[in-house]
């Protein structure tokens, strides 16, 4: 198995690293957001107004 962050083999202390430092910047990129995936806004939904009640007569 390779680190992800640098590709050299991994630490079994540190798997699945194979530093302190690496785990540390894979740490920092998670706390920042670096890792975090993009969203979509559900924008049709509160582009609409809402449905008017039924009529009663």
């Amino acid at each position: 198995m390779s680190c992800p962050i640098c590709g050299k083999a991994a630490d079994a202390k540190y798997r699945p690293f194979c530093s302190r430092r690496c785990a540390d910047v894979d740490l920092g990129r998670w706390l920042t957001g670096g890792y975090a995936l993009p969203a979509e806004d559900d924008t049709e939904e509160t582009d609409a107004p809402p449905p008017a009640p039924p009529r009663t007569q």
